[in-house]
């Protein structure tokens, strides 16, 4: 499960102490889950708070007088909700702990370890949000099984469905064919009944190889017999299926002169399975082909290899080749990767020159190798296209597909997640996610993510694109926010969300800062000589709050470029100057010295976040993008955006709304009086600051 920005813990904390609550929210929050957390103070701001909002788990401190653990689990135990209660102490007792399990609390959390809550807290994150998708899932199911109980009835295929060998579903064709009235008449029968008597015999041994869980075949040809001993040859087609819950078989049974040629059916069949330009199958067979595999690891344990791959630097490729001879080059690319798999793995290609690998049976080591061959039959080797010999490197993404990660939708993530990887840090290269040992193809990651970090830094290839601030009130002006990219090596661009997680951990986000302010700076110089007045807001890190050299930094360079550093807003995230409250407010009277403002971004998500500005004086609050999605449609999100509005007014900050996505939310931003609006549905970010304001 991804913990994130975009997907927020509804948490109610009952704590006497406000201080302990913003404390563990703060460490939820700096360890990347976000939090939306509410704190009662009274068992009817608590009884309310279950009743009127949607919640996602209760952190309830043991000893507290406000609302009484007892009455926290009397309360979540009569709303009928699955609403886990985790119940925090500061020291194990082994009677306290069997009570408060007797009680009904999910979870033991020690308070003065974030560590242990943390672990606990995500642990039951993830039960929880299995038990909600098990609930859809059943409730999708049932819809699903009366859909297709109106499909079968409805259905002109004679179909039936067989349990141990006897008759538990028919449809009318069905009946119809062997001319019985209605199901009643052949409800219990076998269908060895339906069976010729001179076949009954090889047909007893089909039954007797289903019946030991042995595979059906996709087509069986018989001869059967109807109601009124008419004889007929038919063709029968077997597939596993379930009936109210129960493992059966689906039968569907035909003429015999009512099939299609059986050799003109298969080659159909195959051209259908097949890319027509490379000859390998096409997405949507190689995609059951997958399904199939998860399957069995769900079922046997068995292990898979995947790989998704791509032709390094593709679009430089085509320029060399010509436009028109994409086809070429992907048919080439295919026909290597064909010779160089083994005779049992299933090749496919996944997208426009995107490749996938499935071998069978295959455990960490044996897939590695096999990735490691694809990689180098296509580095040492040159190949032809189009009368152009082309030397291609490939970039390789994978998963070990096992019991701790069947499911195809994480594993075409966790592939596509590896590919995109290491295209970022060049290509020629292969990355395997292997869930049951992460660290080893981690450190390899990291490792090259590192590299590739430092030589960014160093040799400016670092891109930033800009959105607008659009102002809803008064006069417009000039204002862009600025977003980091990283240039890749095949041109495309890399998403923050995906180095930016390494860059922290291994200290060089202060560097990184320091680029793109000096960048900004740079960018608003170039646009006051064209006589355009913008100013430019830059996220800086809790790291450079530690920086002091940033400060002398930041002087030095709008000195050098002639800048008004009114014209540089500066934002840090709200949990941050929290937890790093003393270094913010240094750092604001710093570059407060140069006219540059800070503000604060993802606010809101704080139990008291306006208690925060009575320490930090911010110039603008950015509210926390978790309050855009639904808020057309969303009253209490439209109230609590009605309170910061007018809190903010009262204390003479701006505010900012991002990641607005609809006309609605456009609306209720406007009325409630928030300043600025930003987001794709006004304007998306890109390379040129060419808004137009006003």
């Amino acid at each position: 499960m991804q913990f994130g920005k975009d997907m927020a813990l509804r948490l109610l904390i009952v704590d006497d102490s406000v201080e302990a609550a913003e404390a563990i929210v703060s460490g939820l929050r700096n360890a990347g889950i976000a939090v939306r957390p509410s704190r009662p103070e009274t068992e009817d701001e608590f009884q309310s708070l279950i009743e009127s909002q949607p919640q996602d788990m209760v952190l309830a401190a043991q000893n507290a007088g406000s609302v009484p653990l007892a009455r926290v689990m009397e309360k979540v135990d009569a709303s009928g909700k699955d609403l886990p209660v985790l119940v925090l102490v500061s020291s194990l007792d082994e009677t306290a702990l069997l009570k408060m399990m007797g009680m009904g609390a999910r979870r033991v959390v020690l308070r003065e370890h974030m560590d242990h809550v943390l672990h606990v807290l995500r642990a039951e994150w993830v039960d929880l949000e299995a038990r909600r998708s098990y609930r859809r899932l059943d409730a999708q199911m049932r819809e699903i099984e009366r859909r297709c109980d109106a499909l079968i009835d409805s259905s002109r295929d004679p179909i039936a469905y067989i349990h141990e060998g006897m008759h538990i579903r028919a449809n009318a064709a069905y009946l119809e064919m062997f001319g019985f009235d209605s199901f009643e008449d052949i409800e219990g029968m076998s269908l060895l009944d339906l069976v010729a008597s001179k076949k009954v015999d090889e047909f007893k041994k089909l039954l007797k190889q289903l019946s030991k869980g042995e595979a059906p075949p996709p087509r069986y040809e018989t001869e059967a017999v109807t109601v009124t001993g008419t004889h007929f040859p038919a063709v029968m087609e077997f597939t596993q299926a379930t009936y109210e819950g129960e493992n059966c078989l689906q039968v569907v049974l035909r003429k015999q002169e009512e099939v299609f040629d059986p050799q003109a059916a298969a080659e159909l069949e195959r051209l259908r399975q097949l890319d027509q330009v490379t000859g390998l199958l096409n997405r949507p067979t190689f995609l059951r082909a997958l399904e199939d595999a998860v399957g069995e690891t769900a079922a046997k344990a068995t292990s898979h290899g995947l790989l998704l791959i791509e032709p390094d630097h593709y679009a430089r490729l085509l320029q060399d080749l010509g436009l028109d001879a994409a086809d070429d080059l992907v048919a080439a690319v295919a026909e290597r990767l064909r010779s160089t798999v083994g005779a049992n793995d299933i090749v496919a290609r996944f997208g426009e020159h995107q490749f996938a690998v499935l071998t069978h049976n295959s455990d960490y080591a044996q897939t590695s190798r096999l990735a490691e061959s694809l990689r180098a039959a296509f580095a040492d080797t040159v190949i032809e296209a189009r009368n152009h010999s082309l030397n291609i490197t490939l970039s390789i993404g994978g998963v070990q597909v096992g019991e701790k990660i069947a499911n195809v939708a994480a594993i075409l993530g966790k592939a596509s997640q590896g590919l995109q990887s290491t295209i970022g840090v060049g290509g020629n290269r292969s990355e395997l996610h292997d869930p049951s040992a992460t660290d080893r193809a981690e450190l390899e990651r990291v490792a090259a993510w590192v590299a590739r970090l430092r030589e960014a830094i160093a040799t400016d290839q670092f891109v930033i694109h800009f959105q607008p601030l659009v102002p809803l009130h008064g006069a417009p002006d000039e204002m862009y926010e600025t977003l980091l990219r990283l240039r890749g090596e095949d041109g495309g661009l890399v998403q923050p969300l995906t180095f930016l997680p390494i860059a922290e951990e291994h200290g060089l986000l202060g560097d990184i800062d320091r680029w793109v302010v000096g960048r900004a700076i740079r960018l608003i110089a170039d646009r006051q000589r064209i006589n355009r007045r913008t100013r430019l807001m830059v996220k800086i890190t809790q790291a450079s709050l530690q920086d002091d050299s940033l400060l002398a930094y930041i002087g030095e360079q709008l000195k050098i470029q002639r800048v008004d550093g009114r014209l540089l807003v500066l934002q840090i995230p709200e949990s941050k100057v929290f937890t790093n409250l003393r270094g913010a407010q240094q750092f604001q009277a710093g570059v407060a010295e140069f006219g540059v403002r800070v503000g604060l971004e993802q606010f809101g998500i704080g139990l008291n976040p306006f208690q925060l500005l009575t320490h930090f004086d911010a110039s603008f609050i950015k509210i926390d993008r978790s309050f855009m999605k639904d808020l057309a449609s969303t009253p209490e999100l439209q109230q609590r955006i009605r309170e910061f509005a007018s809190k903010a007014q009262e204390l003479g900050k701006q505010t900012i709304a991002e990641h607005v996505q609809d006309a609605g939310s456009m609306s209720t931003l406007f009325s409630a009086g928030i300043d600025y609006a930003q987001g794709h549905f006004l304007a998306p970010a890109g390379p040129e600051m060419d808004y137009e304001f006003g």
